[in-house]
Parts: structure tokens; sequence; C-alpha cells
């Protein structure tokens, strides 16, 4: 969602790859990064471009373009979804990719950072013609992907059966059934309990560790969510059964308010059955942007890039950010919310929850025995709560803000790593 006050200074704001770049260049600069370390960690891994022709149920063919961008492999196997979308560009996918590697090394997971897209429409694609894309994409990256190479896992518009297309398309490449090249699968091919929730409960157990800091309490935090789907709808469900008061939920078409906490359970049916938040019984409707610059304790952002701009970022009224969505501030917005003295919890560290759930399914796949949801969950919330703190400690220790020490730290554990190994030459 792009509130209708952004108006970007600088077209290049809204450009994913410019910030990611810039943010990797702060850190590294911060941190005394040769050159030399710098151009490896600016640069995909390997980018791979296909064209995929599929044959439409109406009998004409068509041609869609998808990409795999594996941005580093130095930790480990590249990790990253797979978004279907008209607005997919590979600038896109390179920053998601590189978020990826940051993401996987704020929580000192094993893996380095991937990401892939199709560019598509799926909602005017019928359920054969997805499978039939699919399965070609996976066919065409079927060198390139694997549990030891790249494991790719949900995105937008990407779901388990998405993910079961995949498993299988590779497995009957292979000779064999090979659950552990993707994640986010259903539990019956080899999913893992818990991993629906993780981003949402990730992003619950970090805002709860930064609402310590300002001495509040969960009964008493209020919470406005944007966006009422995977992350913030259960981000929201998450947060009012462990006692949060959710007062607002912004979507693409409105938004609805309860100053004394929304009845999320209901909204959800509300919503199931009208397909919109407004006009909720239990709320009173708002306008995005009222809502969205509503004074509150958390604001989470959790839908798409580029929401909090520098055009918009003073009108933020929130204690704590906390980034479900990936990317939803802009490089130019940071030093405001800086100066303002927003609590900020970059996305690197706060939609965690998600890759790491994901690396726990990888390793129960790769070792044929599976955990309870009871076990997932208590292990998400140790690597989350040590994540955080490693995050605050460094921002104290070099007197940065949270993203900024995010990024030095995701970078110095990278470039160790490389260091480690060594340039094959």
């Amino acid at each position: 969602m792009i509130l209708e006050a952004e108006k970007p200074a600088l077209a290049d704001e809204f450009n994913p790859l410019l910030s990611a770049e810039a943010r990797l260049d702060n850190a590294a600069a911060l941190l005394g990064l040769d050159d030399g370390m710098r151009k490896v960690m600016r640069v995909p891994a390997r980018e791979v471009t296909v064209n995929i022709p599929v044959s439409l149920d109406d009998g004409r063919l068509e041609v869609f373009t998808g990409y795999r961008v594996q941005h580093s492999i130095a930790r480990g196997p590249a990790k990253g979804g797979i978004r279907y979308a008209p607005d997919v560009t590979l600038d896109e996918v390179r920053a998601l990719a590189s978020w990826m590697t940051w993401k996987c090394a704020v929580t000192n997971v094993p893996f380095g950072g991937g990401k892939g897209g199709i560019i598509c429409d799926p909602t005017l694609l019928s359920p054969g013609e997805l499978e039939r894309m699919t399965r070609r994409y996976t066919a065409q990256l079927y060198e390139f992907i694997g549990p030891e190479i790249d494991v790719p896992a949900p995105d937008v518009n990407t779901n388990e059966q998405t993910m079961a297309w995949i498993m299988d398309t590779y497995s009957m490449r292979a000779g064999h059934t090979q659950t552990a090249v993707v994640t986010g699968k259903p539990i019956d091919l080899g999913g893992s309990r818990g991993r629906a929730e993780a981003t949402g409960r990730g992003c619950m157990v970090v805002t709860e560790q930064a609402l310590r800091r300002f001495g509040l309490e969960r009964g008493n935090a209020r919470v406005v969510i944007q966006g009422f789907g995977n992350v913030g709808g259960m981000a929201a469900k998450l947060m009012e059964r462990a006692g949060f008061n959710v007062i607002a939920i912004v979507e693409y078409d409105g938004a609805v308010y309860n100053d004394k906490g929304l009845d999320i359970r209901a909204l959800a049916e509300h919503r199931q059955k009208t397909g919109s938040v407004v006009d909720f019984e239990g709320g009173e409707n708002l306008g995005r942007e009222e809502a969205f610059f509503l004074e509150t304790d958390v604001l989470m952002p959790a839908a798409r890039e580029n929401v909090i701009t520098s055009q918009n970022a003073h009108r933020i009224r929130a204690k704590i950010l906390c980034e479900g969505a990936n990317g939803p501030t802009t490089y130019l917005a940071d030093p405001i919310l800086r100066e303002m003295g927003v609590f900020v919890i970059p996305d690197i560290l706060a939609n965690a929850g998600g890759v790491t759930v994901s690396y726990f399914e990888w390793v129960q796949d790769r070792m044929g025995y599976f955990w309870n949801e009871q076990l997932v969950n208590d292990r998400l919330e140790e690597i989350m709560i040590n994540s955080f703190r490693d995050v605050v400690a460094y921002a104290e220790k070099h007197e940065v803000d949270n993203r900024t020490a995010a990024y030095m730290l995701a970078l110095d554990r990278v470039a160790f790593a490389i260091k480690l190994r060594g340039i094959y030459a």
C-alpha cells in the first residue's frame, strides 16, 4: 500500500535495491570493511532469468518471465521465497535476496540469501495454468536449486500448494523424493508445524522485548497493524490472544478501529464473508491514512514495500515501529525516524521468524524426524529474543540506530565467513 500523502522527493527512493545498497554501504563504512569486501557483498553470487512457455486452458501459448537471484552462499545454501505478481522486477528480487542474506545472518541461521519471482497476474490464471507455470519454472531452475544449493519458500501469491508442485517436479527430475528442496510445504509432505504462524509470532516476540524497554506490558500496549494477510493477520491473532490491545487494522480498501481493542477472530470472519475489514460491527471505519498515523505504542507495517517514506515519516506517532513486511521504510525515511526517536525493529530482524522456522523445516526434512509445535515455538522464541538482544547491544556499543546495527552485525558475520573460507581461484 502506498499512502496518498506519499510523493517521493526522489524517484529512486522507491527502488528497493538502491535502499538495500545504501544501507549496506553505510554499515560497511562504519565497520571499516575494505572496498573489495564491499564489492563482493554488493552483488549477487548468481542471477538466473528464465522464459517460461505455458499452455493456457484455451489452447493459446503464453510466455512468462521468471527470476531466481542467489545473493550469497557464504554461510550456507541460498534461502528465500518465490513471488508471483505483475510488478515483479529484477531489481526488486535482487533487493529481497540481499535482505534474506542479512536476515539469516542477524538470526545466525546457516543460510545465505535468495529470492525468486515470476512476472504474472495469478488472479488471471486457473489452478491448472499456475501448476504448469510453476512446474516449468522449477524444471528450468533444476540445476540451480536443491537442499545444498538454494531452498525456495512461499512469498507473495504463492503458498504450500505451490511448494508441493516445486517439490514434486524437482523430485521427479532427481529420481527420488526430496522434501528438503523447499520449505513452507504441507505438513503431510514434510512441512513443519508452526511454520504458518512463524513470521507473525516472531514479530510478536520482538515487539514484547521492545515494549519492556519502555516499561510497558502487553495489556497496556496499543497496536496498529497495516496488512491483514499471512503476516499482519497472524500477528494480530497471536497478539490479541497474548493480551495486546490491537486497536486498528489497515488494509488496502480502508481501516477499522476500536480504541478498546478489536476482536480479531470476529474481524477475520467478517473479512472472510465480505472480502473487506470495513463495516465491521466491532469497530468504526477509518481512512487508511488516519489509521496508519494514529497515536499508538506499536505500529506494524506488514504488507508491502515503501509505505513509510521521506514524505510521510514525520507523521508517524508510534513509540515502536515493528517492520513485519520487507522494506516498508525507505532509506530516506530512516534519518527522520531516528531524529523523532522512534524505536525501529528493522525488517531483517522483525520478520525473521519465517526464515527461522523454514530452517527448522529444512533440518527436520534432512534428519527425517519432526518436532511438535511447542518445541518449534520455543526454539523460535529463543532465537528471536537472542537476535533482538544482539542487535540492541550492537546499537548501544556502536552508538547507532537499530537498523544500522542490524546491518553491521549481519555484514560482520558474512564478511567473517568469507574471510575464513577465502576466495577460490
